[in-house]
């Protein structure tokens, strides 16, 4: 929901930069919110930072713990590099207490006080301290204490209308211990924000965080990844691409290669998306990193991200073929980065690409391959939507994105783990091919949205030169089907005598097509 003056509002930052982009600003101060999630989904650590956030501000702040020894938050809080000498943090349960018979009959404890005398002294330290941002953890023992469903209400209730009055942010903690289905807070507070945790079969556990209401206020809905590590919370906003674009001029991307460009139209288009399609060992990778190194040579950098095969195995293969990979690495013009798909949810991987080329101003992004991104992905469904909002936002930004997809099978009939050919706007096919006792290579493009490109089906070869193409198979038929019938007569390009590369090559230096 949108406010009318929603852009004159001020808000109460949360100390964490992607929360405060999913709440369009933060929480509007002088309201109480609820953060909810099961025990480990990251609650306190949230908590923490909102309050450490208003420390920080020069704000007094209240951290208010009914579960919790202070000296637990200390260590918590220690663990991310912070010290909460700043902050106000009062024990509704202190630990020794519990062993001091004289205050039997006062201790704050769930099983043994009265609701109202808790209440009460919430309330004392919140009139002792006067703060602007407030933490109430956990509500599960005040739960506990109401026993009823009506009189937690109430005395929810109760509690926010305390809280008005003094004109304090307050963020509430709930470890998802009611009743399946009870929203009786959920319609109390001014915002909801859930935190989850998701288990895979295999890999880390994911995290995510949605809101579920906020009156008044417009958010950004849907699901959002975050991770915790040392330093706190990292939020990663879902992406939209619409919200971002910027001016660009296209033009062609020639690889500098005359038979490739050619087949190409002339080259891929600047500012659009190319997916290279074809089973294992055809030549995407390095198809792909041969638009990387052009882009450099035009005085460009490149971003290199590599799900699936390990760097040093990458860069010395890569070597062998006469790229110098480590090279350009260290020269600045290659931003080189493993992605492991088991431990970087989908969230996380669109932050990382987005960072780096709005950073290093990256005009050339390589996804090698999209089978990788693919696992980091609960659903197939889901990879379509995150592919398409991360090349729509990659195409405003004026960066060319190559995309490979390994097909299942070798040669006859393959289908790809998953079809976005209809998202990129450009097509490379690979095929292997057999002729004459011999696998060869085959390159095609099946698609191209902007201009015309070659409708014909070449044979390259890789070798100590690199890639290198020959001329268009007019005489073949079922090429890309992977066993094709030879309708011409024998031809120096088939000849057994010279090895396929040599033959290659030998044709592609008339025209320079030796990359």
């Amino acid at each position: 929901m949108t406010s009318p003056n929603s852009q004159t509002k001020t808000y109460a930052k949360t100390g964490i930069a992607g929360l405060d982009e999913v709440l369009c600003g933060g929480f509007s101060p002088g309201h109480v919110f609820l953060l909810e999630g099961e025990p480990g989904a990251g609650k306190t650590t949230v908590a923490l930072q909102f309050v450490l956030e208003g420390a920080s501000l020069g704000e007094k702040t209240l951290y208010i713990t009914l579960a919790e020894s202070a000296a637990e938050l200390r260590q918590s809080a220690a663990s991310h590099g912070w010290s909460l000498d700043d902050l106000t943090l009062f024990e509704v349960v202190t630990p020794e207490s519990l062993l001091d018979r004289e205050h039997q009959q006062s201790l704050l404890y769930s099983s043994d006080l009265e609701l109202g005398e808790t209440t009460k002294q919430i309330f004392d330290a919140v009139d002792r301290v006067k703060p602007a941002r407030v933490v109430i953890d956990s509500l599960s023992e005040i739960r506990l204490l109401a026993q009823s469903s009506l009189r937690y209400r109430r005395q929810i209730l109760a509690i926010k209308h305390y809280f008005a009055k003094h004109n304090a942010t307050v963020l509430m903690l709930d470890d998802l211990t009611a009743e399946e289905g009870d929203k009786t807070v959920h319609s109390v507070v001014h915002g909801v924000v859930r935190l989850e945790e998701l288990v895979p079969n295999y890999g880390a556990e994911r995290r995510r965080l949605r809101v579920l209401k906020y009156r008044g206020q417009r958010y950004r809905g849907g699901h959002h990844d975050f991770t915790i590590a040392t330093g706190g919370v990292q939020i990663f906003p879902r992406l939209v691409a619409s919200e971002h674009r910027k001016g660009f001029e296209r033009h062609k991307l020639p690889t500098g290669n005359a038979a490739f460009d050619a087949l190409l139209g002339g080259g891929a288009d600047g500012g659009s998306s190319t997916l290279i399609l074809g089973p294992a060992g055809t030549g995407k990778s390095l198809i792909a990193i041969v638009f990387a190194m052009a882009a450099i040579a035009r005085g460009e950098k490149a971003a290199l991200f590599i799900f699936d095969e390990e760097i040093g195995l990458l860069a010395s293969r890569m070597k062998q073929l006469g790229i110098d990979l480590d090279g350009a690495a260290d020269a600045g013009h290659l931003m080189i980065q493993q992605i492991d798909a088991a431990e970087m949810s989908p969230g996380e991987f669109a932050h990382q690409v987005r960072a780096t080329v709005d950073s290093q101003n990256i005009k050339t992004v390589i996804i090698d391959s999209l089978n990788g991104y693919q696992a980091a992905m609960p659903e197939e469904n889901e990879l379509v939507l995150h592919v398409h909002e991360l090349l729509q936002y990659l195409n405003r930004q004026g960066a060319t994105t190559f995309m490979t997809v390994a097909q299942h099978g070798l040669v006859g009939n393959m289908d790809a783990p998953l079809d976005i050919t209809y998202l990129a706007d450009t097509v490379i096919l690979l095929r292997y091919f057999e002729a004459f006792g011999e696998v060869r290579r085959a390159v095609s493009v099946i698609k191209k949205r902007t201009g015309e490109h070659e409708l014909t089906i070449r044979e390259f070869s890789i070798g100590a030169n690199g890639l290198a193409l020959g001329e268009p198979l007019v005489k073949f038929h079922g090429v890309l089907n992977g066993v094709p019938s030879y309708t011409g007569a024998a031809s120096p390009l088939l000849e057994p005598q010279q090895t396929n590369d040599d033959k290659l090559t030998s044709l592609s230096a008339k025209s320079g097509s030796v990359l």
